[in-house]
């Protein structure tokens, strides 16, 4: 009887949240046309507006799916003193593709709405690429050393690609969002990639290291967030969908950008390793409240 259970919410879920993203996503779509037909700032910002509006509207309806779950609980902290006039960085880690709609459901309402770094490639994607550039979302391209050697041409043309998403956001408050492991963590990612930490892979600094070099001075504070699911650690995705995810708990930790975070992340090694020390510092942090968490789970007798 439980099975059928989930499985029914699970098919309710996976409709219902098709239904929101193309109830959205299309007038993304068609003002995002205009936007690539009439290059002209005025409209511009207008397109930008609306599809932050029908973002919005998305979030909306996922905070609706996650209500029909009458199970799920939240355990957040840190809220306060948050407004939608401030300029954002938000860092997190990255377990789940729930992830994605935690942090879209918890703040939209807090901050302006969340941009992701994206990979340069998804902007070639047909329907979702024009989308999120509607969306205004930074693509990121990066290229491995073992390619910049073989194409030294290119050194530094991943830095001009984010410096040039980021410049559209200096005039209207914005978060970006970066999920600096790159990847979502499994365990099997922290074997192969040897991550020094428990529940984490190392962090990639140069994504939020470019960001703040081209809107530091903008950015009012970084947002660091831990995302953390106690109940449902092994497939909180799932469990969403399928109505079985009792808890996510939240821990948001509102940092100052001082100057020293300013720098030539490509260029200046020095301030490289300084940026990379304070990064895997926050992720120490991180990584043992994390473990605090789960710790306190297992104590909780469940």
């Amino acid at each position: 009887m439980l099975r059928l259970r989930a499985a029914a919410t699970l098919l309710l879920s996976v409709v219902l949240a098709i239904v929101v993203t193309i109830l959205c996503s299309v007038p993304i779509i068609l003002a995002g046309i205009i936007k690539l037909l009439l290059p002209f700032p005025a409209v511009w910002r207008s397109v930008s507006s609306f599809c932050n509006f029908m973002m919005y509207c998305w979030c909306e309806g996922l905070a609706l799916l996650l209500h029909l779950n009458p199970h799920l609980k939240w355990d957040v902290e840190g809220l306060e003193g948050l407004n939608k006039k401030s300029w954002y960085l938000l860092i997190s880690n990255h377990h789940s593709w729930a992830d994605i709609v935690v942090l879209c459901v918890l703040f939209r309402k807090h901050i302006p709405m969340n941009k992701y770094f994206l990979k340069q490639q998804l902007a070639w994607a047909p329907f979702i690429g024009l989308a999120c550039w509607a969306l205004d979302m930074p693509f990121m391209r990066r290229y491995s050393h073992s390619y910049l050697l073989r194409h030294p041409e290119r050194r530094g043309k991943d830095v001009e690609t984010t410096r040039r998403s980021c410049e559209k956001f200096r005039h209207n408050p914005t978060t970006i969002v970066n999920f600096v492991e790159g990847s979502r963590f499994t365990e099997e990612k922290q074997r192969q990639l040897r991550s020094p930490f428990m529940h984490l892979l190392a962090p990639k600094a140069a994504g939020i290291a470019m960001a703040l070099n081209v809107l530091g001075k903008q950015f009012d504070k970084m947002l660091n967030v831990t995302l953390c699911y106690p109940e449902n650690n092994r497939t909180p995705f799932y469990d969403m969908l399928s109505g079985k995810l009792t808890r996510i708990v939240v821990r948001i930790h509102l940092l100052p950008l001082d100057a020293s975070l300013h720098g030539d992340y490509v260029n200046d090694k020095s301030f490289k390793r300084h940026f990379q020390q304070w990064l895997n510092g926050l992720w120490n942090e991180k990584d043992a409240e994390l473990d605090a968490l789960y710790q306190a789970h297992k104590k909780a007798g469940h």
